[in-house]
């Protein structure tokens, strides 16, 4: 996908690209494009608003990315009042009150990988970086342990666009609303001190309250977006800090240094290649001869930013003595995640955690070796193969 990136921003400030099922969209991937046209008044969140004549659930793959009543496509008032709902769940004092708790999860998995062969690989991104943010989430949200797999399975396949059929892409959406209403009618019939709880009872004076579909997809978007993007951070960390003996020995050597690290991967690797759909309200001139319609499709990739070589020296380089680390990774302006202080938290609770119990942890593959997810919106690995206790911590 890396290279991929590269050709495309050779080609042009805007590249039409096709997407399953035939859609096309602008790729961009330049990073001052990238900045100019997330914060373009030209540019659109919704599509609905946007392109008369389109039908929701048209095309299977995006219904869970476009067809939704959320903060992702919520823009200006809307978005402002949503935003207001949801704030008070997710306080920094909130969040870093969480950290107890993610210390108990770490720990508990990293119990259970103790009891691993000390000899045989493990896929650490199934046993270890996506549990941590997965159970989080959960117990966040107070998803009941049976609807659990649902959920983390709808999370997958949402995510996955290698050649899904469009009738896996067209049942997931309504998977997905199922679930969701599974969750609130738990809620409502008996609330607990947990977020789903929270946003069913929350109130803004002068504002409306969550209507029952707003609440359905704010829960998929707080659930998806506050669980999966951590799982790919956690795994470009650690990959990172194995396949660099010289920085891993400066982030273990000065533990203040951790933060350094995750910022780095988010720089690199941000865990959301393009996000799935802004619009064109104007015809928006690029320059170089490329023009983007009013109506057109634009994939932004916030990825491409971090790995711009005329906005970072080196971008291929992992460094954490890098002084610009800015990235995209949460996005900008006024959709910028509510929830970046929990990834960041639950990256820089799970990654020490894991060198410390494993000092002698190693990649089982070469770095180029470690498979990437087939996904142009999700950057993650497939797997992660380490040895937890390798006799040789530099080799590969």
């Amino acid at each position: 996908m890396y290279e991929q990136l590269d050709r495309l921003r050779a080609a042009g400030p805007a590249v039409p690209v096709e997407l399953p099922e035939g859609f096309r969209a602008w790729s961009v991937t330049r990073g001052e494009v990238v900045r100019f046209l997330l914060s373009h008044p030209g540019v659109s969140r919704n599509l609905v608003k946007n392109v008369p004549g389109y039908v929701p659930g048209e095309v299977a793959w995006l219904s869970p990315w476009v067809d939704v009543e959320s903060m992702s496509t919520a823009e200006g008032r809307e978005h402002q009042r949503l935003r207001k709902l949801v704030a008070p769940a997710l306080t920094p004092k909130r969040i870093d009150a969480m950290r107890p708790r993610l210390e108990v999860i770490a720990g508990n998995l990293l119990d259970g990988l103790s009891a691993s062969p000390p000899d045989e690989p493990v896929d650490l991104h199934t046993a270890y970086s996506q549990q941590l943010p997965t159970r989080m989430i959960c117990d966040l949200f107070g998803v009941p342990d049976g609807l659990r797999p649902e959920v983390l399975r709808i999370l997958r396949v949402v995510l996955n666009t290698d050649n899904v059929p469009e009738e896996e892409s067209a049942a997931v959406f309504t998977d997905m609303n199922v679930a969701m209403r599974e969750l609130i009618d738990t809620k409502r019939r008996a609330p607990e001190d947990d977020l789903t709880s929270f946003l069913l009872a929350a109130r803004v004076e002068g504002e409306a309250p969550l209507s029952e579909q707003e609440l359905v997809d704010m829960l998929l978007l707080l659930i998806g977006g506050g669980s999966q993007t951590t799982v790919s951070l956690i795994d470009h960390t650690v990959r990172e800090l194995l396949a660099n003996p010289d920085q891993l020995a400066t982030v273990l050597t000065e533990p203040r240094r951790w933060p350094d690290a995750i910022e780095e991967a988010l720089r690199a690797h941000c865990p959301v290649s393009s996000l799935p759909m802004r619009w064109a309200k104007e015809d928006i001139d690029l320059g170089d001869g490329v023009v983007i319609r009013a109506g057109d499709a634009i994939l932004v990739n916030y990825l491409a930013f971090g790995r711009d070589p005329d906005l970072h020296e080196d971008p291929d380089v992992f460094d954490v003595d890098r002084a610009d680390k800015e990235h995209l990774a949460f996005g900008a302006g006024p959709h910028f995640c509510p929830g970046a202080r929990l990834a960041r938290l639950e990256a820089a609770v799970a990654v020490p955690a894991l060198f410390d119990r494993f000092p002698r942890l190693a990649l089982a593959v070469a770095p180029e070796q470690v498979e990437s997810l087939h996904s142009f919106i999700a950057n993650d690995v497939a797997a992660l193969p380490v040895l937890l206790r390798h006799r040789d911590v530099n080799a590969t």
